[in-house]
Order: structure tokens, then sequence, then C-alpha cells
């Protein structure tokens, strides 16, 4: 692998320099076998998708591919969280020819995934046009890759929730049975206590009573989790009176073909895992220009 090349900060200001190098390390081993065909070459290539959907990853291509060869050129054709249509160029790139093969795994397995979740992304808020309800993500994500999973989402027109476990506070079902046997409001007083003043503090409800007690004790937002929309057309004015103003109202656990009935309930936002855990990736592929090699 060559020299290191300029940081890539990419999504959320980190640097993925480290990740990249990994990513290549993975699939090159102890080198490329093919390099002593290709060595010497310069060569162009250009990607196009295989099917249509919402183009992601766009952003690490040039990160990656100068990795490799420092001098490597990526023209962007299109943006990350753009649709793209079956056909469609998305991107020309020349450098050496042994980077360009190299490389040509590691990027496409990375866009395609990226895409696969902002294209499942875009169908589920497209489903939520107008309502004023957001879809936001979860923490269930691929170790290594939540960063970029969640940045597809936002590609994808999502929201992201917690990237960790110090953004904010959420007391789960685990939590309120285990650590406090005082209930919700000794949890809340607890976590309060300790936690920076501007931090959240969210409760998961799976029942009416839970929601109405976490509202009483202080809770900045309530997840109602598996909640039907019939039991929350009852219960969100229920906890909106309770709460005065400022609650945030989550509902989880949602069918993606009820989308718009839960819209309709009052709640503030949805999350899901599904476009992250259940989404196909987009086919892409990139194509060698052989009268450059």
């Amino acid at each position: 692998m060559s020299a290191p090349s300029p940081a890539a900060h990419l999504p959320f200001g980190v640097d993925l320099e480290p990740q990249l190098r990994a990513w290549l390390a993975e699939d090159l081993g102890r080198g490329d076998l093919t390099v002593p065909a290709l060595a010497g070459r310069s060569g162009r290539a250009h990607w196009i998708a295989k099917d249509e959907g919402v183009f992601c990853g766009g952003v690490l291509v040039q990160p990656l591919f100068q990795l490799l060869d420092p001098a490597a050129a990526v023209r962007l054709l299109v943006a990350d969280g753009e649709p793209v249509r079956a056909g469609q160029r998305l991107l020309e790139l020349e450098g050496a020819a042994t980077a360009l093969v190299a490389g040509e795994r590691t990027a496409l397995n990375l866009a395609m995934r990226l895409s696969g979740i902002a294209t499942a992304t875009a169908r589920l808020v497209a489903a939520l046009e107008g309502t004023g309800v957001r879809l936001a993500d979860t923490r269930k994500t691929t170790p290594g890759l939540r960063l970029l999973e969640k940045y597809a989402v936002r590609c994808g027109g999502g929201i992201n929730h917690r990237l960790g476990l110090d953004d904010a506070a959420m007391l789960k079902e685990n939590h309120l049975a285990w650590a406090w046997p005082g209930g919700v409001g000794a949890a809340i007083a607890a976590v309060r206590a300790a936690a920076p003043w501007t931090a959240r503090l969210i409760v998961e409800a799976e029942t009416p009573a839970e929601a109405e007690a976490a509202v009483r004790a202080g809770a900045d937002a309530v997840l109602l989790d598996e909640f039907s929309p019939a039991m929350l057309n009852q219960l969100v004015p229920r906890l909106r009176s309770l709460a005065g103003h400022g609650l945030v109202l989550e509902a989880s656990g949602v069918h993606p073909e009820q989308l718009r009935a839960y819209a309709a309930t009052g709640i503030d936002l949805i999350s899901t895992s599904a476009p992250i855990t259940r989404s196909a990736w987009l086919d892409l592929s990139m194509r060698f220009e052989a009268d450059w090699l």
C-alpha cells in the first residue's frame, strides 16, 4: 500500500481512514497477485447503477483509491442521496491500473451496502411524506459500520437516533426491571443527577401505565414500543396533556405498511431498524475502459 493520503473526513466529522485501510487490507492480504500484469500502466474506469435506487458511498471512493494511488482522481457524477436509474453512470475515475483493480471490490461493496440502506430508507420516508412525522434509525447496526450506515439513512431522508450510549440516556425495560426497584421515577432521578444537563432522557414504555409513569417522572421523550395505532390514538393525547409541552413521542415496532396510520396518531417520529437490517444491496458495477490500459 502506498504512503498515507490526506485523511478521509467523512460522515459526522470522523476520520475513517484507519477503517478504509483495514478494509483494503482484508481484501489485499499479502498483496494482489495480478499486479505483474498491470504494473506501470494507467487506466480509466466508471461506475454504473444496475438498478434504480438512491446512491450512497461516493464520498468514500476518492479517499479509498488514493490510499492505493495518491494520484488517483475521481469525478462524482451523482451526489450521495440522489436517486439513480438503471444504467446511469455514477462516477469516473483514473489512476494506476493496479490501484483501480485492487480497490474495486472494497469500494463497490461499501457503496452497494450503503446505497441499499439509503434506497430502503427513502421508500419509507416517501410513505410518510406530508405527515410531518420523521423516520429515525436505531442502534441495530453492523459493528464497525455504524457511522456509515447511519450516514446512509440520512442520505435516504431519515434522521439518526443515538450514535451510541453516550448520546442520550434511554431507560429500557432492563434498566427498570433490574436496577431500580423504586420504579421509573427513581431511575430518572439517578440518571439526571449524573448526566450532563443537556442530555435528553428517554424512557421506553411497553404499556400505557409505563408511558404515563415516565411522563409524570419528567422524561423528555417516551419510546412507545409495539403499540397499535388504535392504542396510540387514545394514549398520545393523554400523554401530551400530562406533559404540558416539549414531550417527544416515538413509536417503534411499527409495520411498514402501517406507517401512515401511526403518523396520524400524533406521534413525532417512528424509529425502525428495517433499512439497515433488512435492506438489499443496490447493484452497482465498475466498468474498465480498455482503450486506456
